[in-house]
């Protein structure tokens, strides 16, 4: 951004045209400022502008006006400046521009932006405001609701934050879930293509060795339970398609157990009848 014009900015030319307001202050030298002129634009809504190197005088209808005398403004006059800003508590932030350098009367144009860490004091704890081109002590209805605003501003923005945090958390859970549940979705897939063939290869056994299928037969049933107790747990979380497959798989388990249960009481009937 431009700090030095060898004239006057527009702006300056547009604050010049007016009087001394709740934003604009005039000032003869760089002396002339003191830290309380700082603080009360920083505690103003809209801040304000301190134009250096100005003269105030009567026009002749009778208003107030600036006249441009000129001022020091080399480095000794803007650091006197930056150190009455560093005075303040908290500090305050300025923005320095060197005009008119073309001619003999060079002036300073300062911006004090209105603070986000109101309110503001000079070192001395003196608190100001600036209000219809004066500066003012602030009165203490004033001060408490300033802080009361700060106070407000912070709680809203941790308040933000943790709401952010929160949902930053609940998208990561979801994200772990969504991928956990795809993870269960594919066993279970597999599971089901598992019972299709065993179903399969149960109807081809031979009787010798339904005899031999009494460990299956437990095995099955708390594959069933299982699957029972993982319908309930997981049906609340997965889709219709994964829910789908576990109402298939236990109806299968079922299947197979009737099979095999069947199996084995003929095959035992069969035994009890060639021993008798």
């Amino acid at each position: 951004m431009k700090r030095e014009y060898r004239r006057l900015s527009r702006r300056t030319q547009q604050l010049l045209n007016a009087p001394e307001s709740v934003n604009v202050d005039f000032k003869r030298e760089v002396q002339a400022v003191r830290s309380a002129h700082l603080v009360a634009f920083a505690n103003s809504p809209l801040g304000g502008t301190l134009l250096i190197g100005i003269d105030e005088y009567t026009s002749p209808d009778g208003v107030q006006r600036g006249r441009v005398v000129g001022c020091d403004v080399d480095d000794r006059a803007r650091l006197l400046l930056v150190n009455k800003a560093t005075e303040c508590i908290p500090n305050i932030e300025l923005k320095i521009y060197t005009e008119n350098l073309s001619q003999s009367r060079p002036v300073l144009r300062v911006e004090i932006p209105s603070g986000h860490l109101k309110p503001y004091c000079t070192h001395g704890g003196e608190y100001r405001i600036r209000t219809d081109g004066r500066n003012r002590a602030l009165l203490p209805e004033e001060l408490l609701a300033i802080y009361m605003d700060r106070e407000g501003e912070q709680f809203l923005s941790r308040f933000r934050d943790a709401v952010y945090q929160l949902e930053h958390q609940v998208e990561g859970v979801n994200h772990s879930l969504s991928k956990g549940m795809l993870a269960v979705s594919q066993h279970l897939e597999d599971l089901d293509d598992q019972l299709r063939h065993t179903l399969h290869r149960i109807e081809q056994l031979t009787d010798s060795n339904k005899k031999r299928s009494r460990n299956l037969l437990q095995a099955l049933r708390e594959s069933q339970r299982s699957i029972v107790q993982l319908e309930e747990v997981v049906a609340p979380r997965v889709d219709s398609y994964s829910s789908g497959l576990l109402v298939d798989i236990e109806h299968k388990l079922g299947m197979l157990l009737d099979l095999i249960d069947t199996d084995a009481e003929l095959t035992d009937s069969i035994h009890d009848e060639e021993e008798s």
